[in-house]
């Protein structure tokens, strides 16, 4: 395993120790409102604070940028984390939630680490040497077209809805053309089982780079295709569309006539 792929994991299960250890505590933790349905819980805190701090052990000149704490020095290497997606899972003990840490050198993520708490599951990539899942290679599935796929999806939920009506209508056109949608809660899980076959193809508006940095990765590595809502290429961030290449397509295709000029970036 990469040097930096294998820190990842070492600070991603770091980080689910104090998240597993703080489950039987929910009702006394401290929790703060970043805006409308957006919590942080002094457990996201000191889970990015204890990645941070193993990251910085290994490579102390590199740089971060955390949901919680944000961007954190100037260098060609720079950790994207996610200590806790799917916070408000985590608070009502609901089981989806994920640790996500990605490494980009010069802007590119090469390193990607997304692990799963409740199922002791890691998945991970590295560029050019495919993702695995509990170190056994994994791909996206063989679905071709929308008839019969499961798409995953999160909904708008932060004090900026006023894409809600344009997703509604995506909601309703993906609901009538597959076998079923799901939204779990966690951005980063529902990439990761995207790259694991376990769904089809994954959409959703406006994503923080720490939500997709690692499991962008990880289904591009998986075989699969990430592109914004329009299909151009994927900055980090944002407006996602992940699947198979021809759920893919078929997703872009059945999406568009819902874009707005906003949703298009």
């Amino acid at each position: 395993m990469q040097a930096l792929l294998n820190i990842a994991v070492r600070a991603a299960r770091r980080a689910a120790d104090v998240i597993v250890r703080s489950l039987n505590r929910l009702d006394s933790l401290e929790v703060t409102s970043k805006g409308r349905n957006d919590f942080v819980t002094e457990i996201d805190r000191t889970a990015e604070a204890e990645i941070i701090q193993i990251i910085r052990r290994a490579y102390p000149d590199h740089a971060f940028l955390g949901e919680e704490s944000g961007a954190i020095g100037d260098s060609p290497f720079q950790w994207i984390i996610d200590p806790l997606d799917g916070t408000t899972n985590f608070l009502h003990g609901f089981p989806q939630f994920s640790v996500s840490i990605a490494c980009s050198i010069r802007g590119r993520i090469e390193h990607g680490v997304i692990y799963d708490p409740m199922r002791q599951e890691v998945f991970t990539a590295s560029r050019g040497e495919g993702a695995q899942l509990e170190n056994r290679r994994i791909r996206v599935t063989q679905q071709r077209g929308l008839e019969g796929a499961l798409i995953g999806t999160g909904f708008p939920y932060r004090a900026n809805t006023d894409h809600i009506d344009a997703y509604m209508a995506m909601l309703r056109d993906v609901m009538l053309s597959t076998a079923g949608v799901r939204r779990p809660g966690s951005a980063a899980l529902d990439l990761a089982y995207v790259a694991a076959g376990r769904t089809d193809g994954f959409f959703e508006i406006g994503l923080g780079p720490w939500d997709t940095a690692a499991g962008s990765l990880l289904i591009e590595e998986a075989g699969g295709i990430v592109s914004t809502l329009a299909g151009d290429d994927y900055k980090q961030g944002g407006n996602i569309i992940a699947g198979t290449p021809r759920v893919h397509t078929a997703l872009v295709q059945l999406l568009a006539p819902h874009l707005t000029p906003a949703l298009r970036d």
